[in-house]
């Protein structure tokens, strides 16, 4: 089964009371290339999920993004240093003895002091955080694989038709050849006439000629060859099970190496429409294989 390149996957769970949302997108690229967008406190994510989408992705551009809330809101603690707090409550209440001012101290007025007070982050238990957002992670992999399996199956369907289109215009092609050498031996023939007058006419010469120009015009091998690597263009995306964008890459260019020189070949306008049509059929698949994984 041939895979796109181009694919999108989201998933979002609570598990363990944080509320955990992953999403995966990627486009077409030659190698597998990763990039991610994470809580900055949890950078330590990046590396193990580059590694866990590698082993489901070999070709794409791919961005992963992270969002993970704690539901429990016990991302940090808040301490007080009792003992500052009563040395400055001390300290106020000497000044207001000593100056004789009103003594409104409350606990209210202790918050502006902020060194009394030290925030304390939660430390994080990585191992249960990645392990929940691999759960996640899994889920939101799954749904992106499907989708690109689903538009690479478009893709062989589209690329099967034009495989077939080629084919048919390949049979034409070998149709047509011998009535090319044919009808150059009869213009060869008349030729002679003309020239010659009813001076005989030296059969063996223009059987000489004929098989001069038909070893010229020959394109035996380039048919048969262009037959083979359609057939193995079209067993890998309907068999094949591992990525083959880079086989299909080389075949198309082998297919397109063979058009060419049936293309130079040619003496005959029918046999160059068909080429013509070939050469737009491989063009169309050259570009969308650049999208298959």
């Amino acid at each position: 089964m041939i895979r796109s390149m181009t694919g999108y996957g989201r998933w979002q769970e609570i598990v363990n009371g944080r509320d955990i949302l992953v999403e995966i997108r990627s486009v077409n690229h030659r190698y597998y290339e990763f990039s991610s967008r994470l809580p900055r406190a949890f950078g330590y994510l990046e590396e193990k999920l580059k590694t866990f989408i590698k082993g489901s992705i070999a070709r794409g551009k791919v961005e992963v993004s992270v969002s993970i809330n704690n539901l429990n809101g016990r991302e940090a603690s808040i301490k007080a240093d009792k003992i500052m707090a009563a040395g400055y409550i001390n300290a106020l209440r000497e000044v207001n003895t000593e100056l004789g001012l009103k003594d409104d101290l409350t606990l209210s007025r202790l918050i502006k002091f902020s060194d009394i007070f030290t925030i304390q982050k939660i430390a994080d238990n990585e191992e249960e955080i990645w392990n929940d957002v691999r759960g996640v992670a899994e889920t939101a992999l799954k749904k992106f694989v499907a989708m690109r399996e689903n538009e690479g199956e478009a893709l062989k369907e589209d690329l099967l038709k034009k495989l077939d289109y080629i084919e048919e215009m390949r049979l034409k092609v070998e149709e047509e050849a011998p009535q090319t050498l044919s009808a150059y031996r009869e213009r060869l023939y008349e030729k002679l006439k003309e020239v010659l007058g009813d001076t005989n006419i030296d059969q063996q010469r223009i059987l000489t000629e004929a098989a001069i120009f038909a070893d010229r015009i020959a394109v035996d091998e380039e048919t048969v060859r262009l037959q083979s690597h359609i057939k193995q263009f079209r067993q890998l995306i309907i068999t094949s099970v591992e990525p083959v964008g880079r086989k299909l890459d080389f075949l198309v260019q082998e297919i397109n190496r063979e058009i060419n020189t049936i293309g130079s070949k040619a003496q005959d306008l029918e046999i160059t429409k068909f080429v013509v049509d070939m050469k737009s059929e491989v063009e169309k698949i050259r570009e969308q294989i650049q999208n298959i994984e």
